[in-house]
């Protein structure tokens, strides 16, 4: 029987680079992979996650070894969750030997709600982010972010109106970097009180009624919304810093209103 032939091939990427620049990060992005997610209450679901994956490359290295990256994801058995995401880290920074990196992971996660009279149940979708990164100077830090659907209505319109007032879908955004593990249905619910109204998946004509006269009774201008938001992330020893954004899709003009607040604690 013959013996298949050792070939040798080069390691370029392991080769010298004489240009003396460091790369601050390099990497993959836009690489898709079924992944199941383990919230901080322990509650699982599987995902279509979309991975961004980098490392930092010393000045006097020619490149990274780009498929340790999707090796390193594809042997990602268990539940992925805040531990096991620093761990996965920490894995990638060995594997590449690299003093620092980062892992983003996004995906669509889906929250079973109960319809405000009739209690019929519908999942509504929510587009989530967590993010770890390590650096030898700041350390590990982990950043959880969700994109909240919700609805405003305009104070405004309704004081200046004989009846009725101009409502909107708005997109609430929080990253969070964590200090503890927060639950994604933590930050979301937190968003969602926050609102005009929060939305449902599905809703029968009494839960329609409640939503209409809910948001009615309880206007928000966008600026009304972040800064609700933040008074509440303020008081969260779980959250270090924060990033808030929120956005409304106005009805009455062709384009958007929109708030920001970054607050360092």
């Amino acid at each position: 029987m013959n013996s298949v032939p050792q070939l040798h091939l080069a390691d370029l990427q392991s080769s010298a680079d004489n240009r003396g620049i460091r790369i601050d990060r390099v990497g993959v992005k836009g690489l898709r992979t079924p992944l199941r997610i383990r919230d901080a209450d322990g509650r699982e679901q599987s995902v279509a996650a979309r991975l961004e994956m980098s490392v930092g490359l010393p000045g006097d290295l020619k490149g990274t070894h780009m498929s340790r990256f999707v090796e390193i994801i594809d042997g990602q058995r268990s539940a992925l969750d805040v531990p096991a995401l620093l761990v996965l880290l920490q894995r990638m920074l060995m594997r590449l030997d690299a003093d620092r990196g980062e892992i983003a992971v996004a995906f669509t996660y889906f929250i079973r709600k109960a319809a405000p009279v009739s209690g019929v149940k519908s999942v509504l979708d929510y587009e989530v982010m967590l993010r770890a990164a390590h650096d030898p100077q700041g350390g590990t830090c982990v950043t959880l972010q969700v994109c909240v659907p919700v609805t405003s209505l305009c104070p405004c319109s309704k004081e200046i109106s004989d009846y009725g007032a101009h409502n909107q879908r708005s997109q609430v955004t929080i990253e969070a970097q964590l200090n503890a593990p927060m639950s994604i249905e933590e930050l979301v619910r937190i968003a969602e009180e926050e609102a005009s109204c929060e939305l449902y998946g599905l809703l029968k004509r009494p839960d329609e009624k409640y939503v209409t006269e809910r948001a009615y009774d309880n206007p928000k201008f966008v600026e009304d919304l972040v800064r609700g938001i933040a008074v509440r992330l303020n008081g969260e020893e779980r959250i270090a810093r924060y990033r808030l954004t929120a956005e409304n899709f106005e009805s009455i003009h062709n384009h958007s209103a929109f708030a920001e607040i970054n607050h360092e604690a």
